[in-house]
């Protein structure tokens, strides 16, 4: 798209918006307030300098939000998928930052968050919903007040609070592919000072996908349980200290699959399931993995707060995770009983994080402030066994050398970071308020190799290798990640802002090479977002639109990339910084009441993205792709030896829906809902492979509720992908997956 294009279709978006507002002015009630912590403190949605999509929890169940994936359906410049393979794993991409590989030695440029704690990987980021108040996406770097990692945004989930009274609700559901699930909520105060919340969950089905290799069926089923304790203590009249302890345990994987002309899913790898497939030919555990993908995570938290008595509150935080990851998967269904592309993983991630916040106002609250110390461990340990074999699929007996046992080699590799940070915001007039902040990180990462000793495997390096190759086993980086605004209160309804804001994503190595000297480290992935918007609400707080026009340059973009061994034919896969990037983009939001008890919201987005100073082993490889007709279709490069377009950018995404709430007796009401997401025209590889272009697509869900408002209970009968499209959303060095196929659910939650 050019830019003047993108411009006139900004504008006239905009224009269509303003155009659409109704004009019934006699209300009974306005939209919901929306509260939120974007910048680390209580503020309205619509008040604050920052590009935001806010959920109450109520809105989550009006628009069929059930999982977190479902949340990009709904914000524009969002896409998200489950990554290839891990069922568990979401790959996010917020204004065209994203990240396909789940590997510990590189990091996602969203940032998740449960509450205020960060969530570094990104293998279990695909989380069930325990007890919600909210959902907020902060799109754009969030380097500030937030930190590393968070160069796309952040998605922050915000879990609700013990009540002050004995309640709460349970919930039971039933689906398609034999799907059920379990969820309760118990709200237990043990005394007016000190509450509890037990919420748990449990989701089984039985999968979708048949093999037709090895006859069984039911792949890419879901087995996920999980249990969350909180404990809210009033320790003093001005402290509250929160505690929570969570568990959660997913089988879930995400196996290629392709659909038949009745369009039921089937696989044809000859890995298993029901047994061991790699016993006797791998090292350690991974010889008794079956196929699938496991996950098991423990998460403590703690959270101190206290009002000081000039005003001020500090806020002392702490969290432990620890995680742990099996899967064997075949990421190109080979029908041997080692795969096509076989990657075994055996991964234990522990992280701890601390931070000390303070914030408060003076100066008649003229000056309001949020400053605090913050501190990262991580600490990572992969054991993997990478298998290739795709020569051989459709061949019986495989040809001579294949398989081919790339390597056998565990990692271990951390990160020790810390920072400061303090932002203030200054009101100098009525209208205008200035925002400063500024964040000094610096980190530390580690990275070494140990080989298994796997006799049959192709490449046998240890640290010495890496060294003896140029590679360093330590990076450190030390930043500052500054952000400037300038806001106007034009009324009370219409407020305006600009601002320039930096961030930055940690560097890392490239884990899945071969050989020693493919083993290359990449450096931090840098940015600078300049944002304008408009905040708006009209008639009596009926509508709600919001505009944002964006730039984004990145410096060093960070892409892992396909390439092919001239030698053996093997995939490599190598992530490096290839180029940098320039994001052009717009981002409109409508919510509106246009009559009682009828909601409408429309978002749409914008993008424009290109890549920039390519690397001169790009342009290398592009005149050998145009000269000699090698190289092509790979890293960035595209079939025909041009640059590809970056990946997860469509031109435009338009979401849209709304719902209406029937009166059916003084205690009944009937609630439909429909959500239709359309992605414009963008690509899902990183070289632009003809199979990879993705033409406009559309995605419906919608429901039904009835509601029992006396008695205090909901009956919801939803579809999701209701026109089971099956569309491809990732390519994988010449591989397309395909989104999960239609899925339906019948409801039932009583709260008391």
């Amino acid at each position: 798209m050019t830019r003047q294009r993108f411009l006139r279709m900004s504008i006239a978006a905009a224009l269509a918006a303003g155009l659409a507002m109704p004009v019934t002015t006699s209300f009974a009630q306005g939209l919901e307030e929306v509260t939120v912590t974007a910048q680390r403190r209580e503020e309205g949605v619509q008040d604050i300098p920052v590009a935001v999509s806010a959920f109450s929890a109520d809105t989550l169940q009006k628009t069929g939000i059930t999982e977190a994936l479902d949340i990009a359906k709904i914000v524009p410049n969002f896409v998200a998928h489950n990554n290839t393979g891990l069922g568990t794993a979401n790959l996010y991409s917020i204004r065209g930052l994203n990240n396909t590989e789940s590997i510990a030695t590189f990091d996602p440029p969203v940032g998740t968050y449960i509450d205020d704690f960060f969530i570094q990987r990104q293998n279990a980021n695909n989380y069930a919903f325990f007890d919600l108040n909210r959902v907020e996406v902060l799109r754009g770097p969030q380097g500030t007040l937030f930190g590393r990692n968070t160069t796309g945004g952040a998605v922050r989930m915000i879990l609700n609070d013990p009540a002050e009274e004995l309640g709460g609700y349970v919930e039971a559901g039933a689906g398609r592919f034999g799907r059920v699930h379990l969820r309760a909520s118990l709200d237990a105060p043990l005394s007016e000072d000190f509450r509890t919340k037990l919420s748990a969950y449990i989701i089984q089905d039985d999968g979708f996908v048949d093999n037709v290799t090895t006859g069984e069926d039911g792949l890419n089923s879901e087995e996920t349980f999980g249990v969350r304790a909180h404990v809210q203590w009033d320790v003093a009249d001005n402290a509250v200290w929160d505690n929570t302890l969570t568990f959660i345990k997913a089988d879930h994987a995400n196996v290629f699959n392709f659909a038949d002309s009745d369009g039921d899913r089937f696989t044809a790898t000859g890995l298993v399931e029901g047994g061991a497939p790699l016993a006797g030919l791998v090292t350690g555990d991974k010889q008794n993995f079956p196929l699938g993908n496991e996950t098991e995570s423990l998460h403590f938290t703690t959270d101190l707060t206290m009002d000081l008595q000039s005003g001020a509150q500090l806020q002392l935080l702490a969290s432990y995770l620890t995680l742990e990851q099996d899967f064997l998967l075949d990421f190109f269904e080979g029908p041997f009983n080692t795969g096509g592309f076989t990657i075994a993983n055996a991964g234990q991630h522990d992280q701890l994080t601390l931070e000390a916040k303070l914030s408060g106002s003076f100066y008649n609250d003229s000056i309001s402030y949020t400053a605090g110390v913050f501190y990262f461990d991580e600490d990572n340990g992969t054991d993997l066994v990478q298998i290739f074999n795709l020569g051989a699929i459709g061949l019986a007996p495989p040809p001579v050398g294949l398989p081919l046992f790339q390597y056998d080699r565990t990692l271990d590799n951390g990160v020790s970071s810390w920072a400061v940070y303090a932002q203030g915001d200054w009101a100098f007039t009525d209208n205008a308020t200035l925002t400063v902040g500024l964040r000094y990180t610096d980190e530390e990462k580690t990275f070494g190799v140990r080989d298994n000793g796997l006799a049959t495997a192709g490449a046998v390096i240890n640290n010495a290798d890496l060294v003896a190759a140029g590679v360093p086993l330590e990076q450190t980086e030390s930043i500052v990640t500054p952000r400037i605004a300038v806001e106007y209160q034009f009324s009370d309804d219409v407020m305006g802002y600009l601002s320039a804001t930096r961030g930055f994503k940690s560097g890392g190595w490239n884990a899945r090479g071969e050989a020693a000297g493919n083993l290359q480290p990449f450096t931090a992935e840098k940015v600078w977002s300049y944002e304008g918007g408009m905040r708006m609400e009209f008639l009596d707080r009926r509508v709600r639109f919001n505009a944002t026009v964006f730039r984004t340059d990145v410096a060093d973009f960070q892409l892992p990339s396909a390439f092919e061994n001239p030698d053996t034919g093997a995939i490599t896969f190598i992530t490096q910084n290839f180029a940098d990037m320039d994001i052009n983009g717009a981002e409109f939001e409508i919510l509106a009441l246009p009559a009682d008890r009828l909601t409408l919201f429309a978002n749409i987005g914008f993008m424009d993205a290109e890549y920039t100073s390519l690397n001169p082993a790009i342009i290398a490889q592009q005149a050998e792709c145009r000269t000699m007709g090698t190289s092509c279709a790979q890293g960035i490069v595209n079939p025909r030896g041009d640059i590809a377009d970056p990946q997860r950018t469509p031109d435009t995404q338009v979401s849209v829906g709304g719902w209406y709430d029937f009166d059916l007796t003084d205690a009944l009401s009937l609630t439909p809902q429909i959500t239709a997401v359309r992605y414009g025209e963008h690509n899902v590889s990183t070289a632009g492979q003809d199979v990879s272009q993705i033409a406009s697509y559309t995605v419906v869900n919608a429901g039904l509720t009835l509601t029992n408002n006396q008695s205090n209970w909901t009956i919801n009968a939803a579809c999701k992908n209701c026109s089971d499209r099956e569309q491809i959303v990732s390519f994988l060095a010449g591989f397309t997956y395909i989104q999960d196929p239609m899925t339906y659910s019948l409801t039932f939650n009583k709260g008391f």
